[in-house]
């Protein structure tokens, strides 16, 4: 196959970064990678869909797997997974020697150990320099359920209309579901048993890098969870603090004390981001030296120096994040030229143990079995946002009244970087309103 042909499979049928930002996939089929990096480390803490697939669904995401190693023509493909996964590295290590030039790289249980850039380090050596893409490292990186899907279009000319998302926390059952996209927040929660406490607050992505949303709001193509709290959980009141706050309470609290910035995983592969200087700078209103607001850029927004690190608990990523979308808005964009220091020799030493965090959180509890189920969820509404990845958003192809089936596209790409957008159930377009279309199952035409 060639790469404008695999390329073009994967945009048709709306393929993108299955967590995260949704970059779209398309765009990393490229002839200068090297290496293909497919990541299982479940970055976020209390997530098991893509361990869950990878061991469920072995053969198929690896014989994608090699369909896009041959197709760029990579040297390798690595799988780095963390070691305590030990059903998937077992299923993993049985179906192996059917594919040749692939190799696990066993990682620590440690976070963010999926982050893109941390993951690139401990399975190959390499730094991506501040900043830079891994295709300068001859490397692009997919995670399991991406591959999953251009498995489905490869195979079963399947686009992406489900997502997997673990469902735990404060339900009744735990569990890995396969949803329709657009399907609800409470869809999802009630097919877990429902909550189990009154006035549930909804965190979705994760604990560490997730928002809150309000229970309507709709599954995309980068839900990864749904995890239920209390609304006085420390996560959530944490979550929903002032950043206004945030920064006077930095001006009377921050010691200096470093921690955030020793245990930053991005400042010990020699990023510039230095969190206390930050707080220093910011909270003192101190602009005299730009660097650590501009080094603001170069911030994963992992959230470990505010939600594990600070003795004060005070909240640095929150704070750069503010700066940071200033910056953005007034036009400022991140220096190019950056090289990075030297690894730093600590840094082994100061990795954050999973565990650990979890405790720290208050979240062990919920570190429970969420089985994987198979069977697609039943959505009877589904709203289908039309910009579900990074890029242009997709242009309705639909209008009300019309009937569609599942599968069929009901956004067009934009031009540039962009996808479709494709109906996750068969029904009636019952709105067609500014970025989403909203379906109903079944049913006939009015």
């Amino acid at each position: 196959m060639e790469i404008k042909e695999l390329a073009g499979i994967i945009r048709e049928n709306g393929i993108v970064g299955a967590g995260g930002a949704g970059f779209p996939t398309y765009m990393k089929i490229d002839e200068r990678v090297q290496t293909i990096l497919l990541n299982c480390a479940e970055c976020e803490p209390l997530l098991k869909l893509h361990r869950q697939l990878l061991s469920r669904h072995t053969g198929e995401i690896l014989q994608a797997l090699a369909v896009v190693k041959e197709t760029v023509g990579a040297e390798e493909a690595v799988i780095g997974i963390k070691g305590e996964y030990e059903e998937t590295v077992k299923a993993l290590k049985a179906c192996l020697p059917d594919f040749p030039g692939m190799r696990l790289a066993l990682l620590d249980s440690a976070y963010p150990m999926g982050d893109e850039v941390v993951l690139i380090y401990e399975a190959t050596g390499k730094v991506v320099r501040p900043g830079g893409l891994p295709i300068e490292q001859g490397i692009a990186v997919f995670n399991v359920e991406t591959m999953y899907n251009i498995y489905r279009a490869l195979q079963e000319k399947m686009p992406v209309t489900e997502k997997l998302v673990s469902v735990v926390g404060e339900v009744v059952s735990p569990v890995t579901l396969r949803v329709p996209l657009g399907a609800s927040l409470s869809d999802c929660v009630e097919a877990a048993g429902g909550a189990r406490i009154q006035d549930p607050v909804y965190l979705v992505g994760g604990p560490m890098m997730g928002n809150i949303r309000p229970a309507d709001s709709p599954v995309t193509k980068t839900t990864n969870a749904v995890i239920v709290l209390a609304q006085d959980h420390p996560l959530i009141q944490k979550k929903r603090q002032n950043p206004a706050i945030g920064l006077k309470r930095a001006a009377s609290s921050c010691c200096q004390c470093e921690t955030c910035t020793d245990l930053c995983p991005r400042h010990a592969l020699g990023h510039p981001i230095e969190p206390h200087k930050f707080m220093r700078a910011a909270a003192n209103r101190d602009f005299r030296d730009a660097n650590p607001f501009l080094n603001t850029f170069f911030c994963s927004s992992c959230g470990l120096c505010e939600l594990y690190s600070c003795p004060q608990g005070l909240s640095p990523r929150s704070l750069m994040a503010e700066y940071k979308a200033g910056l953005r808005k007034a036009g400022v964009k991140p220096t190019a030229d950056v090289v990075p220091a030297p690894i730093r020799e600590s840094r082994q030493y100061r990795k954050a143990p999973e565990e650990r965090l979890e405790a720290r959180l208050g979240l062990t509890r919920y570190n429970v079995d969420a089985p994987l189920q198979e069977e697609l969820l039943a959505a009877k509404t589904v709203k289908l946002l039309l910009s579900q990845h990074i890029g242009a958003p997709a242009a309705a192809a639909v209008k009300e009244g019309d009937r569609v089936e599942k599968g069929q596209m009901i956004g067009a790409a934009a031009e540039g970087l962009s996808v479709p957008v494709h109906a996750s159930v068969s029904g009636i377009v019952r709105k067609v309103e500014a970025g989403a279309v909203i379906l109903t199952a079944g049913g006939n035409h009015e």
